[in-house]
Protein backbone atom coordinates (compact mmCIF):
# COMPACT_ATOMS: atom_id res chain seq x y z
CA UNK A 1 0.00 0.00 0.00
CA UNK A 2 1.45 3.50 -0.95
CA UNK A 3 1.57 6.41 1.37
CA UNK A 4 -0.59 9.40 0.29
CA UNK A 5 2.43 12.29 -0.64
CA UNK A 6 2.45 15.16 1.96
CA UNK A 7 1.00 18.29 0.76
CA UNK A 8 3.30 21.12 0.21
CA UNK A 9 2.51 24.31 2.28
CA UNK A 10 1.09 27.03 0.09
CA UNK A 11 2.67 30.44 0.09
CA UNK A 12 0.95 33.01 2.34
CA UNK A 13 -0.78 35.32 0.41
CA UNK A 14 1.06 38.97 0.05
CA UNK A 15 -1.51 41.28 1.56
CA UNK A 16 -2.09 39.01 4.18
CA UNK A 17 -0.66 39.70 7.81
CA UNK A 18 -0.16 38.58 11.24
CA UNK A 19 -2.78 37.41 13.15
CA UNK A 20 -6.50 36.29 11.86
CA UNK A 21 -5.87 36.98 8.57
CA UNK A 22 -3.74 33.72 8.41
CA UNK A 23 -6.56 31.82 8.91
CA UNK A 24 -8.47 33.15 5.50
CA UNK A 25 -7.96 31.95 2.34
CA UNK A 26 -5.57 33.97 0.68
CA UNK A 27 -8.02 35.40 -1.36
CA UNK A 28 -9.95 36.53 1.18
CA UNK A 29 -7.79 38.46 2.69
CA UNK A 30 -7.07 40.58 -0.64
CA UNK A 31 -8.12 44.63 -0.19
CA UNK A 32 -10.11 43.87 -3.17
CA UNK A 33 -12.15 41.21 -1.31
CA UNK A 34 -12.58 42.93 1.74
CA UNK A 35 -14.16 46.22 -0.22
CA UNK A 36 -16.56 44.18 -2.30
CA UNK A 37 -17.28 42.43 0.85
CA UNK A 38 -18.09 46.09 3.05
CA UNK A 39 -19.83 46.70 -0.30
CA UNK A 40 -22.08 43.89 -0.46
CA UNK A 41 -22.75 44.29 3.17
CA UNK A 42 -23.74 47.91 2.80
CA UNK A 43 -25.63 47.42 0.12
CA UNK A 44 -27.57 44.40 1.08
CA UNK A 45 -28.67 47.15 4.08
CA UNK A 46 -29.40 49.55 1.76
CA UNK A 47 -32.01 47.41 -0.39
CA UNK A 48 -33.38 46.50 3.07
CA UNK A 49 -34.14 49.84 4.53
CA UNK A 50 -35.26 51.60 0.94
CA UNK A 51 -37.98 48.60 0.32
CA UNK A 52 -39.32 48.87 4.21
CA UNK A 53 -39.48 52.59 3.48
CA UNK A 54 -40.45 53.65 0.09
CA UNK A 55 -41.46 49.85 -1.33
CA UNK A 56 -38.39 50.41 -3.73
CA UNK A 57 -36.41 47.29 -5.13
CA UNK A 58 -32.09 47.31 -5.62
CA UNK A 59 -32.69 48.47 -9.21
CA UNK A 60 -35.55 51.09 -8.73
CA UNK A 61 -33.81 52.52 -5.22
CA UNK A 62 -30.62 53.01 -7.86
CA UNK A 63 -32.59 54.44 -10.59
CA UNK A 64 -34.65 57.07 -8.14
CA UNK A 65 -30.90 58.13 -6.21
CA UNK A 66 -29.23 58.73 -10.17
CA UNK A 67 -32.43 60.40 -11.66
CA UNK A 68 -32.76 62.96 -7.90
CA UNK A 69 -33.26 66.38 -8.47
CA UNK A 70 -31.57 66.86 -12.15
CA UNK A 71 -33.41 67.92 -15.03
CA UNK A 72 -34.80 64.83 -17.30
CA UNK A 73 -32.04 62.37 -18.73
CA UNK A 74 -31.94 60.01 -21.92
CA UNK A 75 -32.38 56.64 -20.66
CA UNK A 76 -28.87 55.70 -22.28
CA UNK A 77 -27.03 58.60 -20.27
CA UNK A 78 -29.30 57.16 -16.93
CA UNK A 79 -28.48 53.35 -17.98
CA UNK A 80 -24.56 54.74 -18.68
CA UNK A 81 -24.33 56.35 -15.12
CA UNK A 82 -25.50 53.26 -13.09
CA UNK A 83 -23.52 51.01 -15.09
CA UNK A 84 -26.25 49.09 -16.42
CA UNK A 85 -27.67 48.28 -20.43
CA UNK A 86 -30.47 49.93 -21.53
CA UNK A 87 -32.58 47.15 -21.53
CA UNK A 88 -32.13 46.57 -18.15
CA UNK A 89 -33.06 49.53 -16.71
CA UNK A 90 -36.06 50.20 -19.42
CA UNK A 91 -37.95 47.55 -17.43
CA UNK A 92 -37.52 48.73 -13.88
CA UNK A 93 -38.61 52.50 -15.50
CA UNK A 94 -41.74 51.10 -16.72
CA UNK A 95 -42.48 49.77 -13.29
CA UNK A 96 -41.71 53.37 -11.67
CA UNK A 97 -43.53 55.57 -14.48
CA UNK A 98 -46.58 52.77 -13.57
CA UNK A 99 -46.58 53.58 -9.83
CA UNK A 100 -45.87 57.33 -10.90
CA UNK A 101 -42.34 57.33 -9.50
CA UNK A 102 -40.72 58.72 -12.94
CA UNK A 103 -42.46 60.50 -15.78
CA UNK A 104 -41.29 59.99 -19.53
CA UNK A 105 -41.16 62.14 -22.35
CA UNK A 106 -39.55 62.37 -26.02
CA UNK A 107 -37.00 64.41 -26.12
CA UNK A 108 -37.72 67.63 -28.17
CA UNK A 109 -34.82 67.89 -30.07
CA UNK A 110 -34.13 64.10 -30.63
CA UNK A 111 -37.67 62.41 -31.52
CA UNK A 112 -35.66 58.88 -31.06
CA UNK A 113 -34.41 59.67 -27.57
CA UNK A 114 -36.85 59.62 -23.99
CA UNK A 115 -35.77 61.54 -21.80
CA UNK A 116 -37.09 60.54 -17.80
CA UNK A 117 -37.66 62.35 -14.30
CA UNK A 118 -38.90 61.82 -11.05
CA UNK A 119 -42.23 63.07 -10.04
CA UNK A 120 -43.05 64.83 -6.92
CA UNK A 121 -44.18 61.23 -5.57
CA UNK A 122 -40.60 60.44 -6.94
CA UNK A 123 -39.06 63.33 -5.40
CA UNK A 124 -40.41 62.49 -1.96
CA UNK A 125 -38.92 58.73 -2.35
CA UNK A 126 -35.98 60.25 -3.30
CA UNK A 127 -35.37 62.70 -0.23
CA UNK A 128 -36.33 59.37 1.78
CA UNK A 129 -33.38 57.84 -0.14
CA UNK A 130 -30.86 61.01 0.58
CA UNK A 131 -32.23 61.09 4.47
CA UNK A 132 -31.49 57.41 5.27
CA UNK A 133 -28.13 57.59 3.29
CA UNK A 134 -26.92 60.21 5.64
CA UNK A 135 -28.06 58.08 8.85
CA UNK A 136 -26.50 55.16 7.79
CA UNK A 137 -23.42 56.75 6.69
CA UNK A 138 -23.33 58.55 9.99
CA UNK A 139 -23.79 55.14 11.43
CA UNK A 140 -21.56 53.58 9.60
CA UNK A 141 -18.56 56.38 10.47
CA UNK A 142 -19.44 56.94 14.21
CA UNK A 143 -16.50 55.44 15.71
CA UNK A 144 -13.65 57.12 13.37
CA UNK A 145 -11.91 59.91 13.54
CA UNK A 146 -12.69 62.69 11.53
CA UNK A 147 -8.76 62.95 9.96
CA UNK A 148 -9.00 59.42 9.75
CA UNK A 149 -12.26 59.47 7.39
CA UNK A 150 -10.50 62.32 5.48
CA UNK A 151 -7.41 60.06 4.74
CA UNK A 152 -9.72 56.61 3.93
CA UNK A 153 -11.75 59.12 1.38
CA UNK A 154 -8.48 60.00 -0.04
CA UNK A 155 -7.17 56.31 -0.43
CA UNK A 156 -10.38 55.13 -2.16
CA UNK A 157 -10.65 58.10 -4.41
CA UNK A 158 -6.69 56.57 -5.42
CA UNK A 159 -7.75 52.93 -5.57
CA UNK A 160 -10.87 54.50 -7.73
CA UNK A 161 -8.88 55.72 -10.13
CA UNK A 162 -5.84 52.61 -10.38
CA UNK A 163 -9.42 50.63 -10.54
CA UNK A 164 -10.46 52.73 -13.40
CA UNK A 165 -6.98 52.14 -15.21
CA UNK A 166 -6.73 49.07 -14.43
CA UNK A 167 -10.52 48.10 -16.22
CA UNK A 168 -9.71 50.33 -19.05
CA UNK A 169 -6.27 47.69 -19.74
CA UNK A 170 -8.60 44.77 -19.20
CA UNK A 171 -11.14 46.06 -21.78
CA UNK A 172 -8.38 46.76 -24.23
CA UNK A 173 -6.85 43.45 -23.79
CA UNK A 174 -10.02 41.56 -24.18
Amino acid sequence: MQRPKRAEPLPAAPEAVAGSDAELAPITAMMSSRLMVLANLLKRGAILRYKRLAGLSSVEFGLVASLGRRPPISVARLAEAVGQDKGQISRALADLVSRKLVAKAVNPRDNRETLVCLTKTGLAAHDVIVAGALERNQRLLEQVDPQEIADLLDHIDRLTRKAEDMLMVEKRLG
